[in-house]
């Protein structure tokens, strides 16, 4: 059934482009104003080596400006943001401002090799973007190697002057990052796990703002606390910012209501819990309407995929009421058991837009990706140590069986000067082969699981209104995969379980959430929707760091439409050098 699922899957891509494909360019007309701010925020990031002293040891770990998490971005829409970023490591470094859309600043996303060469040691460089009608909660991090482990913050903008909320305004806003941390140095741990073949380790602690809290050893004291006023809600704005980790959260007795999703307002849905893949930021709203008292607030392990290995002790918070004494127990966040994935399925279809503004409703290109892992044959010495993989194999992960090279000089610049020899413009648009993805995937491994290796493009036109299916693929293991695109949000206008099939998949064309991250469902689809109507190179990839660090990733060019607002401006002057 898989099978003749999937040859319907790829008749259907076909059918549907071709009707649609005359109108290419049509939904993208819409934006014709340069995106100028409305007012200049500046920033200085000093990316520093900092000492800390958690979980009974102290050691070294890369910062910006000496902090963890890192210094908060403020702006409000249409807002100028400009951070000059000063490497003072011994450590390549790129920033990326994930969430942002970066309409014509593509040369400012920051991931490495993709948008620009790294930022090298004792050097500088400044990113300039505007928040072109973006508000929200989003985020910043790291984007070479591992060393956003340490190195990420949060981006809060506000609406314009005047503008309110479209829910009751709270009493008081805070920001709570989740986060991982390892023990070892977490640029050197990247290295000794590629060089393994195998899987990464579990983190040491999970973090909440920096705080692993009292279930960790020396520990009792470095927990984070919010202190609440009785009777007063309060706007918390959660993001995930852990390196390879999905994070449940909850607050103990109290009832979460999300009311916005990756910078996007929603139509408010209450929950117990909720789930964040990295990458993903929720704002929800909570009541304190409890008796005094001291209240856990915890994030723990959503780990959806087999024999993988994971912490799973919860980072503890306080959500603790005014009057309340200060040794008193706190009540206990009870958290939902670390596999529950119908928790995160009902969650994901809590979520609606509250204003689906430019969802594209006929399709220009329709694409079908599949996700997941494979294991290459070993085919080095040493084999005890280097091929560490299932069955004596090398880890890796692909889309469409193609695992992602990194160049040697940033795509956006090998694109822009037309440089030959650095990427291909043969990235699949459907799967290489047809099969059942998630219950008949090839797993004679390492036998029949290679993947092709490359560096290969989709080459989108301007203004192409593409949608997507992303498939989860059984090769190795099920998993659910927090997909994110760079330069874009996209409407999440369906997922479900097994292999999409065209003929039964029920999508949402009314009020889909617009986001910027995706978890697909472990052993299911999603199905996602954008215009491509921003020029440049945007990186495409799963947000488990591991995951890209085994190529599960892919890049779109979008290339120039006509005029100077559909038009890739120049590079900045200070871009740096390979």
């Amino acid at each position: 059934m898989g099978f003749i699922t999937s040859h319907l899957v790829i008749l259907w891509l076909g059918l549907l482009s071709i009707s649609c494909g005359a109108s290419v360019g049509l939904a993208a007309r819409r934006h014709k104003h340069w995106p100028v701010g409305g007012s200049t925020r500046f920033y200085e990031f000093k990316v520093q080596t900092t000492k800390v002293t958690k979980l009974c040891y102290t050691k070294e770990i890369v910062t910006i400006n000496g902090m963890l998490p890192g210094p908060v971005i403020y702006a409000q829409e249409d807002d100028r943001v400009i951070i000059k970023v000063t490497n003072e490591t011994p450590h390549n470094a790129t920033i990326h401002w994930h969430g942002v859309r970066q309409r014509l600043s593509c040369w400012s996303d920051g991931p490495s090799y993709i948008t620009q060469c790294p930022i090298q040691s004792g050097e500088t460089f400044t990113y300039e973007f505007t928040m072109y009608q973006q508000k929200g909660t989003l985020l910043w991090h790291a984007h070479i190697s591992w060393l956003r482990g340490t190195v990420y913050g949060a981006i809060v903008v506000y609406p314009k002057t005047g503008v309110p909320y479209p829910f009751p305004h709270p009493y008081e806003e805070h920001i709570l990052i989740l986060g991982e941390y390892w023990n070892k140095d977490v640029l050197q741990l990247e290295k000794a796990v590629l060089a393994s073949g195998g899987g990464a380790p579990p983190a040491d602690a999970f973090l909440i703002n920096g705080h692993p809290g009292p279930l960790y050893n020396c520990s009792a004291n470095d927990v984070y606390k919010i202190d609440v006023v009785p009777g007063k809600t309060y706007l918390l704005r959660l993001i995930n910012a852990a390196l390879n980790m999905e994070h449940f959260f909850s607050i103990a007795e109290h009832k979460l209501t999300i009311v916005e999703a990756d910078g996007e307002y929603t139509k408010p849905f209450t929950a117990d819990h909720v789930m964040l893949g990295p990458g993903q930021t929720l704002n929800v709203l909570v009541k304190a309407e409890k008796p005094i008292g001291n209240y856990q607030m915890a994030t723990g392990p959503y780990m959806s995929a087999q024999n993988v290995t994971f912490q799973n002790i919860s980072s503890i918070a306080h959500f603790q009421y005014s009057g309340a004494a200060v040794d008193s127990l706190s009540l206990e966040a009870k958290l939902p058991v670390y596999n529950d994935s119908l928790v995160v399925s009902r969650n994901l279809a809590g979520l609606r837009s509250l204003n689906a503004t430019n969802l594209p409703l006929e399709i220009d290109a329709n694409l079908f990706f599949t996700i997941g892992l494979n294991v290459e044959r070993c085919n080095r010495a040493d084999p005890n140590k280097t091929c560490q993989g299932p069955r004596g194999g090398i880890f890796a992960a692909n889309m469409n069986n193609i695992t992602f090279v990194k160049p040697t000089i940033s795509l956006l610049q090998a694109y822009y000067k037309s440089v030959n020899g650095h990427y291909t413009e043969d990235f699949p648009g459907v799967p290489l082969k047809t099969y059942d993805f998630v219950n008949g995937a090839p797993n004679n491994i390492p036998n029949d699981t290679q993947s092709l290796n490359g560096t290969r493009v989709k080459v989108l036109e301007y203004g192409t209104r593409v949608q997507l299916i992303l498939q989860d693929t059984g090769t190795v293991t099920t998993e659910n995969h927090p997909i994110h695109l760079h330069g874009f949000s996209f409407y999440v206008v369906g997922f479900g379980t097994g292999d999409f099939n065209p003929m039964t998949a029920r999508l949402n064309l009314v009020d889909p959430p617009y986001m910027n991250t995706i978890a697909v469902p472990v052993g299911g689809w999603t199905a996602i929707r954008f215009v491509a109507d921003n020029p440049g190179v945007w990186f495409m990839h799963c947000h488990l760091e591991i995951h890209i660090s085994w190529g599960l990733a892919m890049a779109f060019i979008v290339k120039n439409g006509n005029g100077p607002l559909e038009t890739l401006p120049h590079p900045p002057s200070d871009l740096p050098k390979c």
